[in-house]
């Protein structure tokens, strides 16, 4: 792949395996080395943009004496409201309800033992505090947007690591089970933190996750291996029904996790819901990356993975076209696959769908914190010399995101109440990373994150530009409220690149759990509603307004807006089609995925 950023910083000859040398480096790879071992340090992180931000911050704030005066006024307004508080909640039978003046997804304080005193002072005192941070670090005049954010996002961390919901002595909910229990449940929660510990240690799965098993409860869908490249197996699954639509719908799934995040267990895969509803399903399975792959570029996993895999799908079903299904990262690979072939005249897709994936860039939500040029640059040298960026160095950037969620509540609950870790698929699958490679994950930061070059029309393939403006393509594209990592007003930035018509769905949950959607759930409820190519634009939040809710899942209505753009039933295909080179080789799930 060529990029429109091709400034790659020189990169010399690897280290067998990927690992540094035996022998002192080269002096202009001292800065490399020295770069990787801080990275090591900080957990990957660079300190640097935080220190300009910081000092951004205080400069403005130094010369900017009204909003010195606002601050403080709203800390005197803060410490008022307190003690008026603590007034009324100290008198007989007086209470608070520090929920109420939480962040809706703040779930700490929802508990009734946290509305009596002393525990309400606790919770309405630090929710008094993390609010005056956070418009001392949201607001202000003349700090660059990204300063301001990353700032609020640090103080947030801050405050969270000291929120009295995580100590026994300030969280009424700990010291309840400590007597309800006469102080059992702190040895099963030492035990419990005891036995991750361990287990992290030896590079071993939660025990939470021994109960799924890929190729036995969950990645079950009856299949075969029909294509194997350097890069990815591709797995086409047996029908289900006596008919099926005659284009096959290829799945694209990210490489940054295992694919079977849409082939869980059987009642939450989507893989046997879509064959239960008529369709034949191919799925990519990616590899995963060991030092060995750091040369692996952006460009390879289209060339050896989704159009070998799409060859293969219309080759053995003998289609025309295909409809093409991709998942976060895998959806902006399809993305630029279908912009290449729509420039090249190519009509092999028949509809393309993206499920929590971006073209657009530009509002990458908090995961662009993590993105300017100290910080990929930090990343650089650490995956050069590693060859890959390792998978618990990643899992760490995501867990941040949501740290009461991933963090801060797992300390409570299992370490402190002694509660055993919830055992879920979903879950289970999200502990089964996988490894990116140095080059492919540089090239993607860098003409992803950092330049948007695919919304700017900057991205190459085979060394001219492709646009998303180039697909014909009908469009499905599809964004969860809660999303930290694909945030759905970027999703939804495909009505402003596609010049197709574009079918938008907004369904609650987050980057997972809103994908993962089986019907009969009611908890779920989703919006969807079609621009044509000539309508005018909607901006999202008047999108929201005019598109009412419908309870249940979004998955049937995206079964018939598959169906709508397919043909009439015909017979199944054949399993492989070995007079061409594409025989079953192995049983689904494949070998890739165990890797």
């Amino acid at each position: 792949m060529q990029t429109a950023v091709s400034d790659h910083r020189h990169t010399p000859p690897a280290p067998e395996g990927g690992r540094a040398a035996s022998i002192l480096p080269a002096e202009s790879d001292w800065d490399r080395y020295f770069h990787a071992g801080l990275a090591a340090l900080t957990g990957g992180f660079s300190p640097i943009p935080l220190q300009t931000a910081l000092y951004n911050w205080a400069a403005h704030l130094a010369t900017s004496p009204a909003r010195q005066a606002e601050l403080s006024l709203l800390m005197v307004q803060e410490w008022t409201r307190f003690a008026g508080l603590a007034m009324q909640t100290s008198m007989a039978d007086g209470t608070s309800e520090p929920a109420a003046r939480a962040l809706p997804q703040d779930r700490r304080f929802r508990h009734e033992s946290w509305r009596i005193a002393p525990f309400s002072f606790y919770a309405e005192a630090f929710l008094g505090i993390e609010r005056w941070w956070r418009e001392a670090t949201t607001g202000g005049h003349g700090i660059a947007a990204a300063d301001r954010a990353l700032l609020e996002f640090v103080a947030r961390q801050v405050l969270d690591t000291v929120a009295p919901s995580n100590f026994p002595a300030t969280n009424p909910e700990i010291l309840e089970r400590i007597m309800s229990t006469g102080g059992r449940c702190l040895i099963e929660g030492a035990l419990n933190a005891t036995e991750d510990w361990v287990r992290r240690a030896s590079g071993q799965r939660p025990r939470s996750t021994d109960a799924f098993v890929v190729g036995e409860t969950v990645a079950t869908a009856e299949g075969s291996v029909v294509l194997k490249t350097p890069l990815c197996e591709v797995i086409q699954y047996r029908p289900r029904t006596g008919t099926v639509r005659p284009e096959p719908v290829l799945m694209i799934p990210a490489w940054i996790m295992k694919y079977y995040i849409l082939d869980l267990s059987p009642a939450n895969s989507l893989v046997n819901h879509l064959l239960e509803a008529g369709f034949t399903v191919f799925m990519i399975s990616w590899k995963n990356p060991t030092p060995e792959d750091r040369d692996v570029g952006f460009d390879d996993y289209r060339r050896l993975g989704l159009l070998p895999a799409l060859q293969a799908a219309l080759a053995i079903t003998g289609a025309r076209r295909a409809h093409g299904v991709g998942y976060c990262l895998g959806g902006t690979l399809l993305a630029i696959t279908a912009a290449a072939m729509a420039r090249d005249g190519d009509d092999r897709l028949a509809s393309v769908s993206f499920l929590a994936a971006q073209t657009d860039f530009e509002e990458a939500g908090e995961l662009k914190l993590f993105v300017n040029e100290s910080q990929v640059s930090l990343l650089e040298d650490m995956m050069w010399r590693q060859g890959v960026l390792a998978a618990p160095q990643m899992q760490g950037t995501f867990n941040l995101l949501r740290s009461n969620d991933l963090i801060w509540s797992k300390i409570v609950k299992q370490y402190w109440m002694g509660d055993p870790e919830p055992s879920f698929d979903i879950m289970a699958w999200a502990t089964d990373a996988t490894r990116m490679p140095y080059r492919m994950h540089s090239e993607y930061l860098r003409s992803m994150y950092l330049n948007n070059d695919l919304a700017r029309g900057h991205f190459l393939v085979d060394g001219r530009p492709v646009v998303v403006q180039d697909i014909r393509a009908p469009v499905f594209a599809l964004g969860t409220e809660w999303d930290h990592v694909a945030p759905w007003r970027s999703v939804y930035k495909f009505n402003l690149l596609a010049d197709s018509e574009v079918t938008f769905a907004l369904t609650n949950g987050g980057h997972n759990q809103g994908v993962v959607s089986p019907p009969g759930r009611h908890d779920r409820h989703f919006r969807i509603a079609t621009r044509q190519e000539q309508d005018r634009y909607i901006d999202p939040e008047a999108w929201v307004r005019q598109v009412p809710p419908q309870t249940g899942s979004w998955w049937p209505s995206w079964f018939e807006w598959l169906k709508r753009r397919s043909g009439p039933p015909a017979a199944p295909p054949p399993m492989g089609r070995p007079d061409l080179g594409l025989a079953e080789i192995a049983p689904a799930p494949g070998t890739y995925v165990r890797g």
